[in-house]
């Protein structure tokens, strides 16, 4: 592949972005737009992650994202596009209940599993299923290169399959440079963490993979709903990315601590670095604002107050790949309470960790 293009978008906050008309933005984009379009590959960011892009109705071109990302073939894709109306063209409809989360949480950080019209879509695109999920990105950039592409956009995370997401165009760039056609630079992910995914399913809504929209808002949208967190079994085929592999793994490796209390959290973890040591080993710790000054790691990275889960999912995956980038060869991380953002958190880290967890409670 010849050299990958950087488009960089004028530097900008996002809430200066989203002030800006999408068509006011479409110039930037048009030239990464005709690339997916004549069947390129093309990273972009969202206010999740940045995505690896390529029109969903084109096998060769969704080929490609596989190949780049050394993706598994029965994990599916999610499709990104840039309004509702596009819908018709490849689902074979919304029910009432997936309509009012539509409503509410559109553009935004939502994945909704609904059925896919046959022939619609790339087979690689489901996976072989009968359905796919879909949403509408809230990061302006995105939308502005959805609707400059005005065709269903297939984006998986723009990273090594199983590696940390990328919340930055460098991140990409160090991942995929030389193996994919594009990047459009639109400044760093706010939200942090990939899209909570859903289906509805009778009564019952399903989150199969958590995310930026917690289960309590999803709640409130549907306060007639039972909601349950599903568990994939990996004889499955997985209806959703994120749930059957390893994901988000750094190099070093990451182990998970949870205890009745703080203070036994953290004398666990300061033993195991004196472990390490001895035995060469560069370490680090993941710890909450309030308790990293009591951990005696050779690296401590700070991923916000407990109280603020934002602030955590927006810090993940850069502190992940700065160990990778310091050489870390051991990780501890404080496991993460339960509920709103957390759940999100728990889950990333404990794929992270290959299901690693310590709890001394």
């Amino acid at each position: 592949m010849e050299e990958t293009i950087l488009w960089k978008i004028p530097t900008l906050s996002l809430q200066t972005q989203q002030a800006f008309v999408v068509d006011e933005l479409r110039e930037y984009v048009s030239d990464a737009s005709e690339m997916i379009c004549d069947g390129a590959t093309v990273a972009f960011p969202t206010e999740t992650v940045y995505g690896l892009g390529a029109d969903a109705r084109n096998s060769d071109a969704v080929a490609q994202i596989f190949a780049a990302k050394g993706r598994p073939a029965d994990n599916p894709l999610i499709v990104h596009i840039a309004s509702q109306e596009q819908l018709g063209s490849f689902v074979m409809g919304v029910n009432e209940w997936e309509q009012q989360l539509i409503d509410q949480f559109w553009p935004g950080p939502l994945t909704l599993i609904l059925p896919v019209k046959a022939d619609a879509l790339s087979p690689l695109v489901t996976a072989g299923l009968t359905t796919v999920g879909v949403r509408i990105p809230e990061h302006p950039v995105a939308l502005a290169l959805l609707a400059e592409c005005n065709v269903p956009v297939a984006a998986p995370s723009a990273n090594r399959s199983g590696k940390p997401s990328p919340t930055q165009a460098k991140h990409v760039w160090e991942d995929l440079h030389g193996r994919i056609n594009g990047i459009v630079d639109g400044g760093a992910a706010n939200v942090g963490v990939e899209s909570t995914v859903v289906e509805v399913v009778d009564d019952m809504l399903y989150i199969l993979r958590p995310g930026g929209i917690t289960s309590e808002q999803l709640q409130a949208a549907l306060p007639q709903a039972k909601i349950r967190f599903s568990k994939q079994s990996d004889k499955d085929a997985p209806k959703s990315p994120g749930v059957k592999y390893a994901h988000y793994a750094p190099n070093g490796q990451l182990q998970l601590v949870t205890g009745a209390t703080s203070e036994e959290v953290v004398a666990f973890i300061n033993k195991s670095v004196v472990q390490a040591r001895k035995h060469g080993e560069k370490t680090a710790v993941l710890a909450y604002s309030e308790m990293l000054p009591f951990y005696k790691a050779d690296r401590c990275f700070d991923i916000g107050a407990r109280n603020n889960p934002e602030q955590g999912a927006q810090q993940l995956y850069d502190v992940l790949r700065q160990c990778d980038a310091q050489g870390i060869d051991r990780i501890w991380a404080e496991y993460p309470p339960e509920g709103g953002l957390h759940e999100a958190l728990r889950n990333r880290l404990f794929k992270a960790a290959a299901a690693h967890l310590i709890d001394l409670s």
